[in-house]
């Protein structure tokens, strides 16, 4: 197991205890005597910035899972990072914000749908695993919480450059209220030239971004000129 975010130890020491080998990140010096006096030989401590960090260097080739409560301000661009560029991590059970979550986890037409739904759906699956009332911490947060579970697939969801992909999944995010169409123009395509593509694809030129699933994005992204 591998966690991001130790804290004073909490859910270090209970991964320990469940039989976990237990590779815990702490950026906070403030916090690493108490923490190293709660985890004591039980875990592995390693200070350092999960948001900049070199994953394989650190995690090597074996198989890991990421347990974390992750700090909320970094909760998103931490999950995409790790899926994107730790293979080596097969699973990551988080808890974030509430929002934040169900962002991760949402499909199209999903309130939450959005980028981060789209490359997490290009490299895992995801559900929410429960909601986390706001009333069982302390000092007690303004919004509420959620853990989620991503499964890393053994392969992307779709076969198509990612680069393409992403370039069109942006463009069509950037103004929620745009159509297909538009993005696409957006990246300069003539208006008919857009309808081309589009219902080549088999999608209505009038859609929405947030109406379009991963895989329609990805015949989008590999009809683009």
């Amino acid at each position: 197991m591998v966690e991001v975010g130790a804290g004073l130890g909490s859910l270090t020491v209970a991964l320990a205890d469940a039989g976990a080998d237990v590779l815990a990140i702490e950026l906070d010096r403030a916090l690493l005597p108490a923490l190293e006096e709660t985890v004591g030989a039980r875990a592995q401590l390693l200070r350092a910035d999960a948001t900049t960090l070199d994953w394989p260097a650190t995690l090597g080739e074996q198989s890991w899972t990421l347990c974390a409560n992750l700090p909320y301000n970094v909760a998103t661009p931490i999950v995409l990072d790790v899926l994107a560029h730790a293979p080596m991590v097969r699973r990551l059970v988080v808890m974030v914000q509430r929002e934040v979550a169900e962002r991760l986890a949402a499909g199209p037409g999903d309130v939450g749908y959005g980028i981060p739904s789209v490359r997490v759906a290009y490299r895992a699956t995801a559900r929410l695993v429960r909601r986390v009332p706001r009333e069982v911490f302390w000092p007690r947060p303004t919004v509420g919480s959620a853990i989620v579970r991503l499964d890393r697939l053994a392969e992307p969801a779709v076969s198509v450059d990612e680069e393409r992909l992403r370039r069109i999944v942006d463009a069509g995010f950037a103004h929620r209220r745009k159509t297909i169409r538009n993005a696409l123009r957006s990246l300069g395509l003539a208006a008919d030239d857009a309808d081309d593509v589009l219902r080549g694809c088999g999608v209505d030129p009038g859609a929405r971004a947030e109406e379009l699933g991963l895989r329609q994005f990805a015949a989008i992204a590999e009809a683009m000129p």
